[in-house]
């Protein structure tokens, strides 16, 4: 059951690494697939909670751009989480803002 829930994970992560820059036209196919995503991870967490399994560490990256975004340098926080994940600026502007809320 521990390697069957981090699986999962790692399954989920690989979909939307493939999922690339949306079109104009694939917008709202982009953000129904990020709606579902974030659901997917909800759950995800639920499931950890309920079976006491800790999910992966967080990657130490994230939480360099945390305190970078505490001393407001957003754009600081953009590239780093660039270079760590290897993302684009819009999906890294995106993914950047989330965290502040």
């Amino acid at each position: 059951m521990e390697t069957l829930i981090p699986g999962i994970a790692l399954a989920v992560i690989a979909i939307t690494s493939t999922v690339g820059m949306a079109t104009s036209r694939n917008d709202r196919r982009f953000k129904a697939m990020d709606r579902r995503l974030q659901l997917l991870e909800r759950k995800m967490d639920l499931l950890l909670a309920h079976h006491g399994v800790e999910g992966p560490p967080e990657d130490p990256a994230f939480k360099e751009i945390d305190a970078l975004l505490a001393q407001g340098k957003k754009i600081h926080a953009i590239k780093l989480h660039r270079e760590a994940t290897g993302s684009g600026l819009a999906e890294a502007k995106e993914a950047v803002e989330r965290r502040m809320r």
